[in-house]
C-alpha cells in the first residue's frame, strides 16, 4: 500500500504542477523590505493542488518599480531581475508540458515521477521568489543621546579647537545590492520581513559613524553651525565611514541626511564668539573703535555717578587709560599708517612715504613715543626710509639714485 500511496502521490504532484504559474506581489509597504512572492489563484483558476514552493518551467514573473525580484532554489539565489515588466522563467528544473516540446518535456515529466516516487511522492526541491524593496526608505530618525566631539577649524583667527555638539535630524538609504542583502540579513525568510527588525542596528551604527563623519566635514572647514547646508557632505561621508559594514555587508547605501538642528554647549558657543571677537581687534582702528565706545560709556557713566562726583570718576578714567599703554588716539594713528603701507606692497612702483612724525615708534630702551624725541632716555626719532619710484628705498630727502625729492 505504501508504494502504491507514493507512486499514486508522486504522479499526481507532478501533474499538478505542470500549470504555469504567475507571481506577483502587491505594492509593498514602506515598512517591509523582503515580501514572498504569490502565485495568483483565483475562482477561476484549476491550479489550486500545485505544491506551493515549486515553479514550474515557463512561469511569469511580474515585477514592479522600485522592486528587485529574486528566485531561490534549494536555498541558493539562481536569477535575479530588476527591470520592470515581465519575467518568464524559462530556467526551472521542474518541467512542464505547457513549456517547449511536448515529446522532450514528456520524457522528462515521467523521469520527475520517478524521482518523487523515491522520496515517497513528495518534491525532493524548494523554489521560492522573494521580492526586494529597492525604493528610498525615508523618515528614520536619529539624533546623539549624548554630545559628541566635533573639531573647530577657522583659519581666519587661527582657532582649532575640540567642542561637544548635539545633532538631531533624519536620513534616508535604499538596498543597493539585493543578493548581499538577502544573503547576509534576511535569507530565507517565511513571510515579510519589515524595517523594524534592522532599523534599531541600523540607527546604532549611524551614531558610532557620525563622530569620524563630522571629523571629515571639520576638515573641509565647515563649521558646525553650517552643516545644515552641507548635507550632501556629510551623507558622503558618512557613506565613506559606513561602506565596510553597510555597503560591502549588507549592501545598504545612505541616500540623503537631513540635519533639523545642530547645537554646542553655552560655555563652548560663547567661548568661540569671544575668541571671534578678541580677533577682530587686531586691527588697530577696530580696536580703536572699541576703545572710544567704552570711554564714550563710562563717561555717560560717570555723569550719572552721583555718589563718586564727575570729577573724581572722570579721573579714574584719565588713569587708566593711561594705565593701559595705548588709547584710541594712537591706536588710529597705527591703523592710518598700515593703510598707508598697503598701497605700497600692491604697487611698489608709486612713491610712499613711511609714517609722519605725528606716528607712534618705539625707541632702542622699549619706551613708546609719538614726538621726535624718546621721553624715557632722550634719544632721537631714527629716520624713516621710503622708497621713490625708481625703486631705491633712502632715508634723506632726496633719493640717491636719480634725485627726486622726497614726497
Amino acid at each position: 500500500m505504501g508504494l502504491i500511496k507514493a507512486l499514486a502521490g508522486a504522479s499526481g504532484g507532478v501533474f499538478a504542477d505542470q500549470w504555469k504559474e504567475y507571481f506577483y506581489c502587491e505594492a509593498m509597504p514602506s515598512d517591509v523590505l523582503v515580501t514572498k512572492g504569490r502565485k495568483r489563484i483565483s475562482g477561476r483558476s484549476s491550479n489550486k493542488r500545485g505544491s506551493g514552493n515549486i515553479i514550474s518551467n515557463g512561469s511569469v514573473i511580474a515585477v514592479n518599480d522600485g522592486q528587485c525580484m529574486m528566485i531561490v532554489e534549494q536555498g541558493k539565489v539562481v536569477d535575479v531581475c530588476a527591470e520592470p515588466g515581465e519575467y518568464i522563467y524559462d530556467l526551472s528544473t521542474e518541467p512542464s508540458l505547457f513549456c517547449g516540446d511536448l515529446s522532450s518535456n514528456m520524457a522528462e515529466v515521467f523521469a520527475n515521477i520517478g524521482k518523487r516516487f523515491t522520496f515517497g511522492g513528495e518534491a525532493p526541491k524548494d523554489q521560492r521568489v522573494y521580492y526586494i524593496n529597492t525604493k528610498e526608505l525615508m523618515g528614520n530618525k536619529y539624533g546623539t543621546p549624548s554630545p559628541i566631539p566635533f573639531r573647530v577649524v577657522d583659519t581666519n583667527i587661527g582657532l582649532d579647537m575640540d567642542i561637544s555638539i548635539r545633532c538631531f535630524g533624519e536620513y534616508s538609504y535604499r538596498i543597493a545590492n539585493p543578493i548581499l542583502f538577502y544573503t547576509n540579513v534576511c535569507g530565507n525568510v517565511e513571510e515579510d520581513f519589515t524595517r523594524e527588525a534592522l532599523d534599531g542596528q541600523l540607527k546604532s551604527e549611524l551614531m558610532t559613524a557620525l563622530q569620524p563623519a563630522f571629523a571629515r566635514i571639520s576638515a573641509m572647514g565647515i563649521r558646525y553651525s553650517a552643516l545644515a547646508g552641507h548635507t550632501a557632505e556629510l551623507a558622503q561621508a558618512l557613506n565613506q565611514v559606513l561602506s565596510g559594514k553597510w555597503n560591502d555587508l549588507r549592501g545598504i547605501q545612505i541616500v540623503s541626511l537631513g540635519v533639523s538642528s545642530v547645537t554646542a554647549s553655552e560655555e563652548d558657543e560663547a567661548m568661540i564668539k569671544e575668541l571671534q571677537r578678541n580677533a577682530v581687534f587686531r586691527n588697530p582702528t577696530m580696536a580703536a573703535a572699541h576703545i572710544a565706545g567704552a570711554q564714550a560709556s563710562a563717561m555717560q557713566a560717570a555723569a550719572a555717578n552721583k555718589n563718586a562726583g564727575p570729577a573724581m570718576a572722570f579721573t579714574g578714567m584719565g588713569m587708566a587709560a593711561n594705565a593701559g599703554g595705548f588709547n584710541a588716539q594712537d591706536l588710529f594713528a597705527m591703523g592710518g599708517q598700515m593703510q598707508q603701507a598697503a598701497p605700497a606692497q600692491q604697487n611698489p612702483s608709486q612713491p610712499v612715504s613711511q609714517p609722519s612724525s605725528g606716528g607712534t615708534w618705539t625707541c632702542s630702551c622699549g619706551t613708546v613715543n609719538s614726538g621726535k624725541f624718546c621721553s624715557e632716555c632722550g634719544s632721537p626719532r631714527p629716520a624713516q626710509e621710503w622708497r621713490c619710484a625708481c625703486g631705491t628705498v633712502n632715508k634723506g630727502r632726496f633719493c640717491s639714485e636719480c634725485g627726486r625729492p622726497r614726497p
